[in-house]
């Protein structure tokens, strides 16, 4: 069994700012952060940080991306699917960040939205039936990369971040496990007055874990339910805990974990990543997860 990433790669420049700038204004940052990110990205770190052999698609530009690349390499995934575009730079965020913390975000998809049909054939030749395929909503293509991946009978796994109309475009009946949190659940079922239930009925054969936040986590299968409670810690930054939570609960399955140890070890992935800044900077170390996990048992 081999898992696959085709996801995002970004790059992130954050601008430290006293107020976002205005119609018409020129406003001087005092501060200028970059960093690697996309949740494609974060999500292929994790897996490999959890202990998961992962192989990463997708595109970056060829005068930008190599950061990218080395980043995901430095992590112990597989980078030889990644494609260098070029004519085309590697996606990006531009991000006003003001003294309270709130920001405002500018993305633009660079290569990240010239993943065409013609690269998504050339990687799936070397996956097959019982084989991962992992997906976020970041990348261009995707209608025709689930209907491909499920042809050659990989598992198609869907955090379907950011929500937004192109999900409904998908062949979301092709989906076996969603990885969801409350608000996504919520707009997947339509907003229904029960959008739990309505989303697990309207996909009866997959299966789903829920996250929510400091009230822990599900995961429901049929007539299967398993829940987690949430690690209580002092939150510094949520940025990438969703990506943090995805990469290690689907790492301890790939090791044989059961999905209870799963959403225990991915829980606690989450709870160290937010007391640290960052997204990918803040993905702890399986060894660190372990250490808090043995912490929080002897309290």
């Amino acid at each position: 069994m081999k898992i696959l990433n085709y996801g995002s790669l970004n790059l992130d420049y954050a601008y430290h700012l006293d107020h976002f700038v205005r119609a018409g204004e020129t406003e001087a940052s005092f501060a200028r952060t970059m960093a690697c990110g996309g949740k494609g990205l974060n999500q292929s770190i994790a897996l490999a940080r959890a202990g998961a052999s992962v192989m990463h698609a997708g595109a970056v530009g060829k005068m930008d991306g190599e950061v990218l690349i080395q980043a995901l390499e430095e992590a112990g995934v597989d980078t030889s699917l990644v494609r260098r575009l070029e004519d085309v730079p590697s996606g990006s965020a531009f991000i006003q960040v003001i003294p309270n913390g709130e920001n405002a975000i500018i993305l633009n998809g660079g290569a990240n939205h010239a993943v065409t049909e013609e690269d998504i054939d050339r990687v799936l030749a070397g996956f097959g039936k019982d084989d991962w395929l992992l997906i976020q909503n970041e990348i261009s293509s995707l209608p025709y990369l689930m209907e491909k991946a499920h042809e050659a009978g990989m598992k198609i796994i869907l955090n379907p971040s950011p929500m937004n109309e192109s999900i409904w475009k998908m062949p979301l009946e092709y989906v076996d496990l969603f990885l969801v949190n409350e608000q996504e659940a919520s707009m997947l079922s339509h907003h229904a007055e029960d959008p739990i239930r309505e989303f697990t009925r309207s996909y009866p054969s997959a299966a789903f874990v829920i996250t929510r936040g400091s009230k822990g986590c599900t995961y429901l299968h049929g007539e299967e339910t398993v829940s987690q409670d949430a690690f209580h810690v002092t939150a510094v930054d949520t940025t990438g805990a969703g990506d943090t939570f995805t990469g290690f609960f689907l790492g301890t399955l790939a090791e044989g974990g059961s999905v209870q140890e799963a959403l225990r070890i991915a829980s606690a992935a989450a709870a160290v990543s937010v007391t640290r800044p960052g997204a990918g900077s803040s993905i702890p170390e399986k060894e660190e997860v372990l250490a808090f996990l043995n912490a929080d048992q002897a309290k």
